[in-house]
């Protein structure tokens, strides 16, 4: 990938992860999530490890949108555990050190929340694969802060774009870049017949608004 280009990265992205199915729309017989809510979509990136294609084709989205977006980055961190492998991809390409960020210290050894070398005032930039709230990755940029790190920003594969993850990196001051987002993978997936057309309407309440289920009703 020669030239960075977001939207041909977004489109190419949105279709590889729908055709592997780590994204799964199913607006009339919605998944429930941990938080009891009922969702038309479902996402598990970690299906993008199993498929050397589409693997390829993200893993090389990553890099260029963090040559392109954060130059003069020093080190990249996966986030514990979903964006360590990606973390780890992009960073071959770029022949940066990486690590990753644990959810909290280990109990044992040295008790480390950070793994891998990083030193005060290195300039990190994030990866994660899903961002939803933006709540878990947060924390991560908490994590680095405090241990002396300078957050360039996150780069996420994939987002749902909700209000709530908006503000929250608002508030934190922090940069947020997603290979691709929930309005490209439906409009895809109603281009590709894998949903109705006016499932799309009832799709973007949900995202617009998780909490509220109505968008069920039609």
């Amino acid at each position: 990938m020669t030239d960075y280009n977001p939207a041909t990265i977004s489109r190419q992205v949105a279709q590889s992860l729908l055709d592997i199915e780590a994204v799964f729309l199913r607006p009339d017989q919605p998944f429930i999530w941990a938080s009891g809510i009922k969702s038309p979509i479902y996402t598990d990136n970690r299906l993008v490890l199993t498929a050397p294609v589409q693997r390829t084709i993200i893993a090389d989205a990553l890099a260029a949108t963090i040559t392109e977006r954060f130059p003069g980055t020093q080190v990249l961190m996966g986030t514990a555990t979903a964006g360590i492998a990606h973390a780890a991809l992009a960073a071959e390409r770029l022949g940066l050190p990486m690590g990753y960020v644990r959810g909290s210290a280990k109990g044992h050894g040295r008790a480390n929340q950070i793994e891998g070398r990083l030193e005060p005032g290195q300039r990190v930039v994030v990866v994660e694969d899903l961002i939803s709230t933006g709540g878990s990755v947060l924390d991560v940029v908490d994590a680095l802060r405090d241990a002396g790190a300078e957050v360039l920003g996150v780069v996420a594969l994939f987002t749902y774009g909700m209000t709530k993850a908006h503000a929250a990196f608002e508030q934190a001051d922090v940069a947020l870049f997603a290979l691709t987002n929930f309005d490209d993978v439906v409009d895809i997936a109603v281009r590709n017949g894998s949903i109705a057309a006016d499932a799309a309407p009832r799709l973007r309440a949900f995202r617009d608004n998780p909490q509220d289920q109505s968008w069920m009703e039609g």
